[in-house]
Order: C-alpha cells, then structure tokens, then sequence
C-alpha cells in the first residue's frame, strides 16, 4: 500500500492466455486483473478471503462495475493495477481501479467497482466483520 494514500498497487504480466486472437488483452480480463488487486489489497491487511469464508461464513461479491477502457495491452506487457478504496459502508466497499503499463504510463483501463460484504448461507448482505471494518482505512 502507498503510504501517503489508500492506493495499493499489483504488478500483473499480461500472458498469452490473457491475449484475443489479435493478441491484445481479452476486454474481461482487465477485470480478472483488477480483482487480483483487490485479493491482495485485502491480504495486504491481514486477510483472506478462503479464511473469511470459514470463520465468519461471508465472501465479497461484485456489486455494481463501471469500467472504460482506454488502450490495449498487450502479451508479455509487464502492467501495474490499483486499487484504492473511495468508499466505506458497514455492508460494502468501492473501489477506484486502474491498469497502467509502467514503461510509457499509459492508462490501459480504469473502473470503479462496489464490492457488497454477503452472508453465504442466507446469500443476502451482511455488515462486513467488526475486526475487518476496523483494519479498512476511512476514505478521505
């Protein structure tokens, strides 16, 4: 995480899987990318999802996304995603996200993406866990 913000940042090497037949970056993969930023921004304070899962019985789900893209990536292009949170609520979380290739900083893509805290057995919405929401930092 940056310390003189909420940003964190993932290096993500773009491989030929990634890739369409025109080798650049499969449009939905930007969100595959982003959703690695957002795993490890979690890790990143001391929590794992599969952990989450077992102890306090919830996951985080994809609320709402809205995503632009700007220029392609393409394979073996070594990119950087962030993730920074813009957005706290006792239930959810938003996120600002981009995906930039370092080498000649362009901005490859950039969404914004509310993540819901959901009970698994009832599969509804659940206040994200205490001990969590106080590891989150405010948003400005």
């Amino acid at each position: 995480m940056n310390s003189s913000s909420n940003q964190f940042v993932w290096p993500v090497r773009v491989y030929y899987e990634d890739t369409d037949s025109g080798g650049v970056v499969y449009y939905a993969n930007y969100l595959k990318f982003m959703e690695r930023a957002r795993t490890e921004w979690l890790r990143s304070i001391g929590y794992e999802q599969d952990q989450l899962l077992a102890q306090d019985g919830i996951i985080f789900a994809v609320r709402s996304i809205e995503v632009g893209y700007h220029q392609p990536a393409r394979f073996n292009d070594a990119l950087e995603v962030s993730a920074s949170l813009s957005g706290k609520g006792r239930a959810s979380l938003t996120f600002q996200q981009e995906v930039r290739r370092p080498a000649d900083s362009q901005l490859l893509c950039s969404g914004e993406i509310k993540i819901a805290c959901v009970d698994m057995k009832r599969m509804r919405p659940t206040p994200i866990p205490t001990g969590l929401l106080l590891e989150i930092p405010d948003v400005d």
